[in-house]
């Protein structure tokens, strides 16, 4: 017997040995999102770069395209308990249909997602400063405004 929270794994991608991109898909109603980016959020401009292979950050370009329904999920949340990540929110989620729509139902209140470090401000800042070449065809669909 499963609650109303569980979310469901759609795929999972390798991105290295150690690392690995899942989808998940949450129950229709219920988002869970991070408040303030985590220590260690690959959006935060304090944090060394690397930490994450370059291919964890192609895999999840999707996330930046226009219109896409995929979230940038907080990799320290897990599977069982997924999360938006907080940086996504604030700097690459303005054109996520998801967000969006979560948004227009009120089920994301930004006024609670806050950064007191400086976040990169696309998703492709972010992958290229992570090791993804800047003319990747993986980012050709993100927007950066």
């Amino acid at each position: 017997m499963t609650d109303d929270t569980t979310s469901t794994i759609l795929r999972i991608r390798p991105a290295d040995e150690n690392h690995q991109v899942v989808t998940i898909e949450s129950p229709k109603g219920y988002v869970a999102y991070r408040k303030e980016p985590c220590p260690h959020c690959p959006w935060r401009k304090d944090q060394p770069t690397g930490r994450f292979p370059a291919d964890a950050f192609r895999h999840s370009a999707e996330t930046a395209h226009d219109m896409s329904t995929h979230r940038f999920g907080c990799h320290m949340s897990g599977t069982s308990q997924p999360e938006t990540c907080a940086g996504f929110l604030l700097s690459g989620a303005q054109h996520n249909l998801a967000v969006r729509l979560d948004l227009m139902k009120g089920q994301i209140d930004m006024g609670e997602v806050t950064s007191a470090v400086p976040l990169y401000e696309s998703y492709r800042e972010m992958a290229v400063a992570n090791g993804v070449p800047p003319g990747d065809p993986v980012l050709a669909l993100c927007r950066d405004t």
